[in-house]
């Protein structure tokens, strides 16, 4: 057997790896006194499992132990490691799946500006067939999707908002281009960018970048999300997202900025302190169907905004996440895109796991006018 070196929730553990392939194949004996006598042994591809009480499908994928991590409450800090993200590291990450890069350059060389390639330790894998199936009453299958990583930037940077417009603009572009030839797939249904910023935020690696999951399900809170807004539709005969823009926009009390194409508000209901919504102003389902003028103005919108809690909020940790809809829909006359920021200056616990309800210390009509009220300078050199 060879042993394989890596680490799980930051600690040091040895993958026994079975020359014998089967169902357990690859034995990862975990060396850390909080799991005594844990063994975890990987499964040849990762699962979809669907609780059938609740509708929710949960991913099992043991790979995902393998991911670098620091210790335990503290934050993920490289120090003096090479960085597998930064320009001259190609050779450290999967092969590029597309680059935005200069002219006369190669893939997985210097020369790029925008690079996506395959996480490294994906929740879900491409290869494969779906093969649904069931175990009783349970209901499962395969792990197919995709799981990719957009490197933002070929220079160490921390954080999006210290790039230029420019260089944000070709990250959405990015964002559009990888949606577009994803739902080519028959067996994949949606798709979901997010973002992880901070050790409190789930990041790994602090190089600035963004990743892309695509399930062969909805995800059940997009669901929930699509239902609510069409039984709106449905009773009114409008846009859920629609009429929301247009009265926040009337009472501005949860307005941080109103842009020609672009509102950024604080949602009525805030689950977080500081939760922050990007929705455009023109009626659309799908990002991957967003406009060039619309391209050119969130990169400036994205910028400000994330400037703007970066410095009133001392730089947090955060998640965004672009609300899309699923591959398999036509334009829908209900559904609206959006981006959703999330600073995580508060921690989920009992209450909120055991109830579904969210305890919000900030009311969002005070978190709106703070970042309304905080000045940024966009003329401040920005990395490129």
């Amino acid at each position: 057997m060879e042993k394989v070196e890596t680490t799980i929730n930051g600690a040091e553990v040895t993958a026994k790896q079975n020359s014998t392939p089967h169902q357990f194949a690859n034995a990862i004996d975990v060396a850390d006194d909080s799991l005594p006598g844990f063994l975890l042994r990987s499964l040849p591809m990762p699962e979809l499992r669907k609780d059938p009480i609740v509708g929710r499908w949960v991913i099992i994928a043991t790979d995902r132990a393998k991911r670098p991590t620091g210790p335990r409450n503290e934050p993920q800090n490289p120090g003096g490691e090479a960085c597998p993200f930064c320009e001259g590291h190609e050779g450290d990450t999967p092969h590029e799946i597309l680059s935005y890069r200069d002219r006369n350059t190669r893939p997985n060389e210097r020369g790029w500006r925008v690079r996506v390639v395959p996480n490294k330790f994906p929740a879900l894998q491409v290869e494969g067939v779906l093969h649904k199936r069931g175990e009783g009453i349970y209901d499962m299958m395969n792990g197919i999707g995709a799981h990719e990583v957009i490197v933002e930037c070929p220079f160490h940077e921390i954080t999006l908002a210290n790039l230029s417009e420019d260089n944000i603009r070709e990250v959405l572009w990015v964002y559009r281009d990888r949606l577009v030839d994803l739902k080519k797939d028959p067996r994949l249904v949606y798709g979901m960018v997010f973002k992880n910023v901070g050790a409190a935020a789930g990041a790994s690696i602090e190089h600035t970048h963004s990743q892309l999951i695509v399930t062969p399900i909805v995800p059940i809170s997009v669901w929930e999300e699509m239902s609510g807004a069409m039984d709106f539709f449905n009773y009114r005969g409008r846009c859920i997202y629609c009429d929301m823009i247009h009265q926040e926009i009337m009472t501005e009390k949860r307005i941080i900025l109103d842009t020609p194409h672009f509102a950024v508000l604080a949602p009525y209901a805030s689950r977080f302190p500081f939760e922050t919504w990007v929705v455009p102003k023109h009626h659309n389902s799908h990002f991957e169907n967003i406009q060039k003028t619309e391209v050119d103005e969130l990169g400036t919108v994205l910028k400000t905004i994330l400037l703007k809690i970066e410095t009133a909020l001392d730089k947090p940790s955060y998640n965004y996440i672009i609300h899309t809809s699923p591959f398999d829909t036509q334009a829908l006359p209900h559904y609206h895109w959006h981006l959703e920021i999330i600073p995580r200056l508060t921690r989920v616990a009992g209450f909120e796991w055991g109830t579904g309800f969210y305890i919000n210390s900030v009311p969002p009509e005070q978190a709106a006018a703070f970042l309304r009220e905080t000045s940024v300078d966009l003329s401040a050199p920005a990395r490129r």
